[in-house]
């Protein structure tokens, strides 16, 4: 197997097509059905080569945004409408909070600054393209024999179950495409999430048995047989099927090669020691690019490349976007200087011992945790789990505010510890942080830490992070996943020896005897920050939920046909996030949190709904347009026969 320095040659493929139709934001201008329509004919196995690179290129483009300079990346907004984060960007009168309000199928996509959710549905859809281009048109090109044709068409078949199954718990009903159409199509219908889900598991179980096992591939990053079985195991825990999960999830974890990292691995990477010393341990390790992709690492299902100076390297931008804004002018010492400063290397007031700068990253506070995810997510039977390596400040991996100390040398402070307030010569307290949100919380430092190749001169005072490779399935969420399916199963001793084994590789001390529904979800939010797609996870788990018929840490068990009035996402954010809907959360340039239990499905865009002229898409409770009496398919065969 060729290791990861040949590795982004896969992507190399994707950049005549990428270019014509790939994820710019052009696609927001003609009609988003238009999609649909069909492009280049492939007749040989470059071209399906082409769109398979293409498919890749863009799953990465939902973390790394489109472009070197987003400020909100695609999913950062899926984690606004979660129960461990908010939108954090106070100096923006559009900052989007009021999402009950404001996200209606008109308004909110387009603003870039303050949400990506366009790219939730054009995009998907384009995504559905480049798949329905290898599906269309492989029985077109000669010469391949069947084990290879097989394989092309299960991984784009990966492809297609993944963003359908994305669209189903994001927006529900939707239209199911699934060829290249000969010609421009405006009477679709949407198809029951239901049938979709019941496809796509069919399509998942062929490519679990034609995609190769990544030690038969020559390259990382290609869509894997790990993989394939990875999104197999959510395709049956959304069909219901839930022993068929387990099953599954046992031959991943236990047959095909994996294994959770447990013992420190690869390359250290101590960044700036004399400011912020990282004591070497498996989590820093485990979320080291450099180490995502080396054979050694035995966790990693699929890996998305992401390296700097190729033609497929995006600069990630988690580090700017997440990280608390801790030089806010607002933030000050006790007497009144900036209490925190970045400083070019060659500036008079730099000391290396207290460079926040490049130790840190210059954070921006776009979205900020809730204080559920700072907090008493990491308590465990009555008291917070000191032990857990994903919320040390001890080893590095974890900052907090009050970790910083002060740099500016004019203050008689310098050197001392950062505090929120202070006692005045009058004996009130007052505070030294003008801006909570956004500039005073914890951060999980060892996921979101990219080198800033490009902000390492001498004279760059602005370390805004850079290119590496990412997680998109590992092998610690397969855990949770069997944890999942074995809760909804009543194996609750098997579940929780899964989730303990989670807990156990973080060095965590305190254990649970038992766990429910929400512990999984807990454990998810601890392990897979900025990994899984929050919402669109919990949107799923609150249907799978609903069809066991289990219910949650409040005894509540959920109807299925009425997840838009109550679901377990929506008890998340009602009982878990501080900020929506709280009488005491902050008002923001006027605006309020809030959220809808409605918001569990997104809005169907009314662009996408004006221009299926002939026929009509099913909007979503909750937002103009809806109509009950609106047809949709009830089976995908019948979706498909009308492609004909």
């Amino acid at each position: 197997m060729k290791i990861l320095k040949h590795s982004s040659k896969i992507f190399m493929a994707a950049i005549t097509l990428a270019a014509a139709t790939g994820c710019s934001d052009d696609f927001l201008k003609p009609d988003p059905l238009s999609l649909y329509e069909p492009t280049t004919t492939f007749s040989t196995e470059s071209g399906l080569q082409s769109a398979l690179a293409s498919a890749d290129k863009h799953l990465k483009s939902y973390w790394t945004g489109t472009t070197a300079i987003d400020l909100m990346l695609p999913i950062m907004s899926d984690y606004l409408f979660s129960d461990v984060a908010v939108a954090g960007k106070t100096d923006d009168p559009n900052i989007f909070c009021d999402i009950k309000e404001r996200f209606t199928p008109n308004s909110g996509w387009y603003n870039f600054d303050q949400n990506r959710l366009v790219m939730f549905w054009g995009e998907t859809y384009n995504g559905i393209k480049y798949a329905n281009t290898i599906i269309s048109y492989i029985d077109k090109v000669g010469g391949m024999n069947p084990a290879t044709r097989d394989a092309y068409l299960g991984r784009a078949y990966f492809h297609r179950s993944l963003r359908y199954l994305n669209l189903v718990f994001e927006f529900g009903d939707v239209p199911f495409v699934s060829k290249i159409v000969d010609s421009p199509k405006q009477n679709y219908k949407s198809t029951k999430r239901e049938a979709i889900i019941k496809r796509i598991t069919q399509d998942m179980e062929f490519a679990v048995q034609h995609v190769p096992a990544q030690d038969k591939m020559d390259y990382l990053g290609m869509v894997n047989q790990g993989a394939c079985r990875q999104l197999l195991i959510k395709c049956y825990l959304a069909n219901g099927e839930f022993r068929k999960a387990k099953l599954q999830a046992d031959t991943l974890i236990s047959h095909s090669g994996y294994g959770l990292m447990e013992k420190t691995f690869g390359t250290f990477v101590n960044p700036f020691p004399k400011t912020w010393n990282i004591t070497d341990n498996v989590i820093w390790d485990l979320h080291r690019p450099e180490n995502k992709s080396i054979a050694q690492n035995t966790e990693a299902i699929l890996i998305m490349p992401n390296r700097y100076g190729s033609s497929s390297g995006i600069n990630v931008c988690i580090m700017r976007n997440l990280g608390a804004q801790w030089n806010a002018s607002g933030t000050v010492t006790p007497d009144n200087k900036l209490a925190v400063d970045r400083f070019a290397l060659v500036n008079g007031g730099y000391v290396d011992s207290l460079d926040w700068n490049r130790a840190l990253g210059r954070g921006q506070g776009i979205i900020r945790p809730t204080w559920f995810a700072e907090h008493s997510l990491w308590g465990l039977n009555g008291q917070e789990d000191t032990g857990d390596l994903r919320h040390s400040s001890k080893v590095g991996n974890w900052v907090n505010m009050e970790d910083l100390r002060y740099n500016r040398k004019d203050s008689k402070y310098f050197g001392q510890h950062l505090a929120r307030t202070a006692v005045d010569a009058d004996g009130k307290v007052k505070s030294l942080c003008a801006d909570t949100i956004r500039a005073w919380y914890g951060w999980p430092h060892y996921k979101i830490w990219y080198e800033s190749p490009q902000d390492e001169t001498p004279t760059a005072n602005n370390y805004r992070g850079g290119f590496g490779d990412m997680y998109f399935y590992r092998l610690a969420e397969t855990y949770l996943l069997r944890a999942e399916a074995e809760y909804y199963l009543g194996e609750i001793a098997a579940a929780t020896e899964d989730v303990n084994t989670v807990r156990r590789r973080a060095h965590c001390e305190q254990l649970y005897s038992t766990v429910n529904i929400d512990d999984i979800a807990d454990e998810r939010a601890r392990e897979l920050y900025m990994e899984e797609w929050r919402f669109t996870e919990l949107s799923r788990m609150s249907y799978c939920l609903a069809l066991s018929g289990k219910p949650d840490n409040e005894g509540t068990v959920y109807d299925v046909n009425r997840l838009h009035e109550n679901s377990f996402w929506w008890h998340r954010i009602r009982l878990y996030n501080n900020y929506y809907n709280k009488p005491d959360a902050p008002v923001v340039k006027g605006r309020h949190y809030t959220m809808g239990a409605h918001n569990i499905n997104w809005p169907i865009p009314q662009s996408a709904i004006n221009a299926n002229i002939l026929g009509r898409l099913h909007q979503n409770p909750g937002y103009d347009g809806y109509d009950p009496s609106v047809e949709v398919w009830s089976t995908w065969e019948e979706a498909v026969a009308d492609e004909q």
